[in-house]
């Protein structure tokens, strides 16, 4: 009876170890975007208050008119285009050559003044440590391009007059959704007549472009085989 209770533990614990695994594979798959990301999402203007009532001056307090602005974004709620603009290109390459060597020579012992030696040959030694060589190289050579437009939302706008800007596009396809996404500072003197600024005008910059879908996903190796690229894989 006893040991019918020890195998059955034990197979409660073999059950318990798969199901642990399976559940940390399951934790490495990354859930999809989603949008209507609240963080994305477009910030209202200010709301507006009511004017107050006419009393006859030629000047009344909440009327503003400006007779130099133009219609660049400086505002909390208004919208600014982003010139997708990116490319980088980044290479490198490496080689070391180590060299090392060593050699210890013992000199012949001496017992009361008189030098030790075997069969007439003088006890003497040179030890030789050997020599160590290492060599190495390495080659690493990326390029990445990203062009196209995105609208953006003024989210905040810091004491300075430096815009924070962010926004998002999705793209419903036959075969899935591609996304951009977009967040950074803009300074109000980098801002074109046509209201648009070049991506690497932008400050703290956050671009992000990915899919979601099945041809997406068809470029993705699975859960199983990421496990076996992952650091949790011992050999």
């Amino acid at each position: 009876m006893r040991k019918q209770q020890i195998n059955r533990y034990a197979g409660i614990r073999r059950l318990a170890a798969v199901f642990g695994v399976v559940t940390g594979l399951v934790g490495c798959v990354n859930a999809p975007p989603r949008p209507d990301n609240p963080y994305f999402a477009p910030v209202p203007p200010a709301a507006m208050t009511a004017p107050k009532q006419v009393t006859g001056a030629i000047y009344q307090s909440g009327y503003g008119l400006s007779l130099y602005e133009d219609r660049r974004a400086r505002r909390v709620g208004d919208i600014l285009t982003i010139n997708l603009t990116e490319r980088t290109q980044a290479s490198k390459k490496a080689e070391t050559d180590i060299e090392k060597s060593s050699s210890l020579t013992l000199p012949q012992p001496t017992i009361l003044g008189r030098g030790v030696s075997i069969l007439g040959n003088p006890l003497s030694a040179t030890l030789n440590g050997g020599t160590r060589t290492a060599n190495g190289s390495g080659d690493a050579d990326q390029s990445n391009s990203l062009t196209g437009s995105i609208t953006v939302t003024v989210a905040d706008v810091l004491p300075s007059g430096v815009m924070q800007v962010r926004g998002e596009k999705w793209m419903t396809l036959t075969s899935g959704d591609e996304y951009i996404r977009v967040s950074g500072l803009v300074r109000p003197e980098d801002v074109k007549p046509d209201n648009s600024v070049d991506s690497p005008k932008l400050a703290d910059a956050r671009i992000t472009y990915s899919g979601t879908g099945a041809l997406h996903d068809s470029n993705q190796p699975g859960w199983l085989t990421r496990f076996f690229y992952s650091p949790l894989w011992p050999f």
